[in-house]
């Protein structure tokens, strides 16, 4: 009866496990839902313009993901310690798209033609992510960059 008794009980432990372990992937699945509301974000890396030069940069952004794959986003940069615009940059959009293992892409648009394609990290269920450049088209120029960027979510009550 003994040995019956902790053979029920062993199998009753492994199939708790098993269902907090169950519950806990599937509370780490992602989507595009993963990303919405604000975002701060701090920007550093280097642009690699031709043979031997390396110019850093480094900037901030606000970014609002909307939860469906689009975004809109204002930025100020710095490249080689010179600002890019007089303040903020406005009018950038963009796309994304997040895979249930918490990587993504995404695309930012800006007004004149340009556009920053990315690869996307989904951290803290959401509340955080990182990206990397995975290239830099600057008004029909495709620049070597060695750009990353990590963002907070700055409304933490948005949709939760």
């Amino acid at each position: 009866m003994k040995t019956f008794f902790c053979k029920g009980t062993l199998a009753a432990a492994v199939a708790c496990l098993t269902l907090v372990v169950a519950t806990r992937a599937q509370a780490r699945s992602c989507s595009n839902a993963s990303l919405r509301g604000k975002y701060g974000q701090n920007i550093s890396g280097e642009v690699l313009p031709g043979p031997g030069v390396v110019l850093p940069q480094n900037g901030i952004a606000m970014t609002t993901f909307d939860g469906k794959g689009t975004f809109t986003q204002e930025d100020f940069v710095v490249i080689d310690g010179v600002p890019q615009t007089s303040g903020f940059q406005t009018g950038e959009t963009g796309t994304y798209a997040i895979n249930a293992d918490c990587t993504g892409t995404a695309t930012i648009n800006y007004p004149d033609g340009s556009f920053i394609n990315l690869e996307v990290l989904v951290v803290m269920d959401g509340r955080e992510f990182r990206t990397v450049v995975s290239l830099l088209n600057m008004a029909g120029t495709t620049a070597p960059a060695n750009i990353g960027s990590s963002g907070v979510r700055v409304d933490e009550g948005y949709g939760d």
